[in-house]
């Protein structure tokens, strides 16, 4: 069974048991996290959302915050004397799959 949820402007396919990286949530370590905006459940019997599956709910538990790998964002005109050199790093939130809850 799996099911398509949206998070953070997302659409993530998940399975129970799996480990999932969204964007930032504002949940500490070990909190249990419920997603109400379930667009699809598969599996034996499938159901499609309009936009949502009405009752259908996904519960994980949040493991860890932490930083994506540093990308580099450079600006550059040429024969403009012009160049900008930024680096930025995306948080993200580390979660394991615990029910699909059709």
């Amino acid at each position: 069974m799996y099911a398509i949820i949206e998070t953070g402007g997302k659409q993530i396919k998940v399975t129970e048991g799996q480990e999932v990286f969204v964007e930032k949530l504002h949940a500490e370590a070990d909190d249990v996290v419920t997603f109400d905006n379930v667009l699809f459940i598969g599996g034996e019997e499938t159901k499609v959302g309009t936009p949502y599956v009405d009752g259908a709910t996904v519960t994980a538990k949040v493991d860890r915050h932490g930083r994506g790998k540093k990308i580099t964002v450079f600006k550059y005109k040429p024969k403009k004397n012009y160049s900008r050199k930024q680096g930025h790093r995306q948080p993200y939130t580390k979660l394991v799959i615990d029910k699909i809850n059709a």
